[in-house]
């Protein structure tokens, strides 16, 4: 009977290139859908300030309490993927997004409740990303891989783009605090809705086509975390300290821009979301140049370098904000786009999606802990000053952790990450 059913195994065809493309649609507009969410409080920030009485350090709270469950969650969602498939795991992580979404838009403006849902979507956010980023590791190799990411990342990033754009879409929405979270619990419900399209994909494929094998973890050791080699460690570095100098940055930018440098709602949101732009450009093409010359590292360490100055542009200069928007969306395009892949490069398959988790429990240390440290500090300071010199430091971190990958990739215990397609044997 084994060897009736393998014959049948064998004979199915491989599933098309098209199929393949189709799902990594479906599982971005998921992403889609949590991006808008997350990006949701920043365009906000006045008005939670004006109409609730909001300081930058509850804003910092709403933005940050995101980020502290996932301490714990992502590494425990990176396992439950692994032995449970990432078909059931996503679907539950992405419902957990639409719960805390409610929760936030009907939450009455009492911060207290407001915050809960933040962190109920936070706990299943950071994993149900965890979970896709698995999905396009396990449907994608080689030549694709990067270019499979880069594509994920512009339909997600266009999620962001949408949100910090919606001053100017859904304009009449923002007379009060609740209307544009009534969009994120739609937001939230597209995300629901595609995930389950991917189940159903993913699920008539296994019956109907060839598909890869994919290993198992049979049981989860904690000492296995410490067998993960000293270039994944590098890029988890350095990982933490490019998002905690993006994305904290992001949740007090559109104050920022409309305090320090006194534009409108309208235009702060269009000028921050042009970190998306570039990112939807970007992204994809800066995955096909790591593919096809290698140097991972190198481009990481590029990319961390351009963030050094743009804090201190925006505090002390009046030069226009495109400018430094510009070198930090080359960055935001670059980073993510080779930093992601690079993780499935050098891990064995059966614990990419402990890998992955791994790394997205480090992220999320930063992000709380510098939501709440920027926070603080502007209200420390009664300014901002203080905290785009934090953003900077950060930036210079970036490179140090970047370069200590390309020293470490240089070397006899190299993985690869620097060889491009025609010097992969």
């Amino acid at each position: 009977m084994n060897d009736i059913n393998s014959s049948i195994n064998f004979t199915k065809p491989e599933p098309g290139k098209y199929y393949r493309w189709l799902i990594l649609i479906f599982v971005s507009l998921a992403m889609f859908g949590n991006y808008y969410i997350y990006d949701s409080i920043s365009p906000l920030a006045d008005v939670l300030s004006k109409q609730l009485n909001f300081t930058d350090s509850d804003i910092g709270l709403l933005v940050g309490i995101y980020s502290v469950p996932n301490i714990f969650m992502v590494l425990i969602g990176g396992i439950i993927i692994d032995r449970y498939g990432t078909r059931v795991s996503t679907f539950v992580f992405t419902a957990l997004c639409l719960f805390g979404a409610v929760i936030t838009a009907f939450s009455g403006g009492e911060l207290f409740w407001m915050a809960v849902g933040r962190l109920v979507f936070g706990l299943g956010a950071e994993s149900m990303i965890v979970g896709i980023t698995t999905v396009l590791g396990r449907w994608f190799k080689g030549k694709e891989l990067s270019f499979a990411f880069g594509l994920n990342l512009t339909i997600a990033r266009l999620g962001s783009f949408s949100a910090l754009n919606s001053p100017t879409w859904a304009k009449s929405l923002y007379i009060s605090w609740q209307g544009p979270l009534l969009l994120t619990v739609a937001a939230a419900t597209l995300s629901l809705a595609s995930v389950i399209i991917y189940w159903g994909m993913d699920a008539y494929a296994e019956k109907n086509y060839k598909v890869r094998s994919v290993p198992k973890q049979e049981e989860f050791r904690f000492k296995q975390i410490f067998s993960f080699s000293k270039s994944f460690w590098y890029i988890v570095l350095l990982c933490v300290t490019f998002y905690s100098a993006i994305f904290p940055f992001e949740t007090f930018a559109i104050k920022f821009f409309i305090d320090v440098h006194h534009v409108s709602r309208s235009s702060a949101g269009f000028q921050l979301s042009m970190l998306k732009v570039f990112a939807m450009v970007f992204s994809p093409l800066f995955g096909l140049l790591s593919d096809y010359i290698g140097k991972r590292s190198l481009m990481m360490m590029i990319g961390s370098a351009l963030l050094i100055p743009v804090y201190l542009m925006m505090a002390y200069t009046h030069v226009s904000l495109y400018i430094p928007m510009a070198m930090m969306g080359i960055a935001f395009s670059l980073i993510p786009a080779v930093m992601w892949p690079s993780v499935a490069i050098i891990t064995d398959e059966s614990k990419l999606g402990t890998a992955y988790g791994l790394m997205t429990l480090i992220q999320n240390i930063g992000l709380a802990g510098f939501n709440f440290l920027i926070g603080w500090a502007n209200d420390f300071s009664s300014g901002y000053n203080l905290g785009m010199w934090i953003f900077s430091i950060l930036g210079f971190l970036g490179v140090l952790f970047a370069f200590l990958l390309r020293k470490n990739e240089l070397g006899p215990s190299g993985q690869g990450l620097e060889l491009g397609i025609k010097e992969v044997k």
